[in-house]
Formats: structure tokens, C-alpha cells, sequence
């Protein structure tokens, strides 16, 4: 849960909003449960703007889908 609390906080803040925001937006697509923890390996590896913008390019792209 501290890798996830990690991964919002820091999309967060390379978006300039809060996290409350970025974690709806998530839980809405589901890209938590379907692409943060699934990936875990390979995301925990990576800086954190490196993982805030590949998230921030996924969830542009799971939202456009929904």
C-alpha cells in the first residue's frame, strides 16, 4: 500500500493537484488494482517522475477509453 500511496502522491504532484483527485481518477479506470499492482515489479524499479509520467500517460489513455 506504501508503493501505491507513493505512486499517487507523486502523480499528484507532477499534475499540480491533490492526491484525493489522482485516487478517484485511478479507482474510477481501475488502474490500480489492473495496472499498479500487476506491474509492481517493474514500476518499483523506476524514479518516481519516471513512474508519475507513465502513469499520468496511462490513465490519460484509460479514461478516454471510458
Amino acid at each position: 500500500m506504501a508503493f501505491i500511496a507513493t505512486c499517487i502522491e507523486a502523480t499528484a504532484r507532477v499534475l499540480g493537484t491533490s492526491y484525493k483527485t489522482v485516487f478517484e481518477r485511478m479507482k474510477r479506470v481501475k488502474l490500480i488494482d489492473d495496472y499498479i499492482l500487476p506491474n509492481y515489479e517493474v514500476l518499483h524499479s523506476e524514479s518516481r517522475d519516471n513512474i508519475a509520467k507513465g502513469l499520468i500517460e496511462c490513465l490519460n489513455k484509460w479514461e478516454e477509453k471510458k
